[in-house]
């Protein structure tokens, strides 16, 4: 067994470890020692941390903050913000940042969510971002992971090359004292080593990443150490139980994460703004004889929406309907009843382009090996689609569905689930939708300060293509507004 997967499998082990509640709310006093509150209506008290100077924070994400800062009662920016990763992610410190947020910007249009799955190390989250993070399409990702180091980077790397998004990188906080003593040089971290992994992985791997892909860096590790040594704490007096956090510990985790959520304009213009252009019609594109056209480079077009109505308005991209693009389609995530929201199957994957449709597979446990499986499967619209064994390569007779062996994950999603013992039979259900429209129709300006935008196609491959919709100037289109991710492969 190779050090990655030695060591991934110890993470994801120790992902899993059920939480408890605290059993009192710890209040400390000025000098920084801890008492419990007995009292159902203490409300809990900690020493605010001390970050020192804050100025070069928040660079690589100035695009986000900006869309935040400015957002007026008579102007509300959209701004789409995701939490993604494993159980730690998934504490209650994600809705103290979302709070702060909402309470400092109160005129953004903000669209949080928290898609972690806890217990899902990189190895195992590089899957299920196919259906919750990149088609989600935020404009901020904030990431915590941890797991096999090179599936943690295909994560990083694929958010650059299919999304626009603006990336928090979090560190690992602090759970021994004998991190306290740990090796911080990046140079003597190489090359990754079991003895080492947790050094090698705060203060080399992530850092270097970070760099490499102009992500923010929360080095919430080394303010996890300073926070401990200034108020005279032990790491377990932030931690319900060797890893995850108590009240303390994501108070501390918020405000960290806080910190890094500015707005400078000092630190200048986000690399990310140059990713995203919108194209005022009348003025960047105009209408001609009832045909709007734009040559765009990107994977993603949106329509922004002004006050009107008018016909149904066709959509071709590259003299195609957007559903004939087979990039256009995804899968929900896939989930299995008895069960709960971490998937037995992932990823899902196609061989013909999908249809909007929903899908059932029944299974059954194999009476010889209890690790086997066998499933038949059935689309709302393709119909009965072939039966085939968990240990096998599984093409569907429409080809709409391909199943690898080694996607079948039942056993740890029903443990985590705590379905026990796990069932000899279930069933698992997903959903094809579509990431295009054929045709523009307005969805009605419902509240002018908000802007109205409609998606025409998201996700599509190669990046130069040309937009044509055949309407007239009557048709309520006040502008054309396209990503290009970073890291998207280019047309020569």
């Amino acid at each position: 067994m190779n050090i990655v997967t030695a060591c991934g499998m110890l993470l994801m082990l120790a992902a899993t470890l059920p939480l408890r509640a605290a059993d009192a709310v710890v209040v400390l006093d000025g000098n920084a020692r801890t008492r419990e509150a007995r009292t159902a209506n203490a409300a809990p008290t900690y020493p605010a941390p001390k970050f020192g100077d804050t100025s070069g924070w928040g660079r690589n994400i100035q695009r986000t903050m900006r869309l935040l800062a400015t957002s007026t009662p008579q102007k509300r920016n959209t701004v789409r913000i995701l939490f993604y990763g494993q159980s730690i992610t998934e504490q209650p410190w994600w809705q103290a940042v979302a709070a702060d947020l909402r309470a400092r910007f109160p005129h953004a249009n903000l669209v949080i969510e928290n898609r972690a799955l806890g217990g899902y190390a990189s190895q195992m989250l590089v899957k299920t971002s196919e259906t919750d993070l990149y088609p989600f399409y935020p404009d901020l990702l904030i990431f915590r992971d941890q797991g096999a180091h090179d599936k943690y980077e295909d994560i990083i790397r694929r958010v650059r090359e299919r999304t626009v998004a603006e990336i928090l990188l979090q560190n690992d906080h602090v759970c021994s004292v004998a991190e306290f003593s740990e090796e911080t040089d990046p140079a003597k971290l190489w090359p990754p080593n079991a003895k080492y992994w947790g050094a090698f992985w705060n203060h080399n791997w992530l850092p270097t990443l970070a760099r490499r892909y102009a992500a923010e860096y929360c080095d919430q590790r080394s303010l996890w150490k300073r926070y401990l040594t200034e108020n005279a704490l032990q790491p377990a007096q932030l931690l319900c139980d060797g890893a995850h956090l108590n009240a303390h510990g994501d108070f501390l985790m918020a405000e960290c994460a806080k910190a890094y959520l500015r707005y400078d304009p000092r630190l200048g213009r986000a690399a990310m703004e140059d990713c995203v252009r919108t194209y005022a019609v009348g003025r960047d594109v105009a209408w001609r004889e009832g045909r709007l056209r734009l040559a765009f480079a990107g994977n993603r077009v949106d329509l922004i929406v002004k006050p009107g109505a008018a016909p149904p308005a066709a959509v071709r991209i590259d003299g195609r309907r957007p559903s004939e693009f087979c990039e256009l389609y995804g899968f929900t995530r896939a989930q299995a009843k008895p069960g709960g929201k971490w998937p037995p199957i992932a990823p899902l994957k196609s061989e013909q382009r999908l249809q909007v449709e929903d899908w059932a597979m029944e299974v059954v446990q194999d009476r010889q090996d209890a690790k086997q499986f066998h499933f038949a499967l059935r689309g709302s619209k393709t119909g009965p689609d072939g039966e085939g064994q968990s240990h096998r390569r599984f093409v569907s007779r429409s080809g709409r569905i391909v199943i690898e062996p080694e996607d079948w994950n039942v056993d740890f999603a029903m443990m985590l689930a705590q379905v026990k013992p796990p069932p000899d039979r279930f069933t698992v259900t997903w959903s094809v939708l579509p990431y295009f429209l054929d045709e523009f129709v307005s969805p009605g300006v419902k509240d002018a300060t908000v802007e109205t935008t409609v998606t025409l196609a998201q996700g599509l491959a190669g990046a130069k293509h040309v937009l044509e919709i055949a309407g007239s100037e009557e048709t309520p289109i006040a502008a054309v507004r396209v990503y290009h991710p970073p890291g998207m492969e280019r047309d020569h």
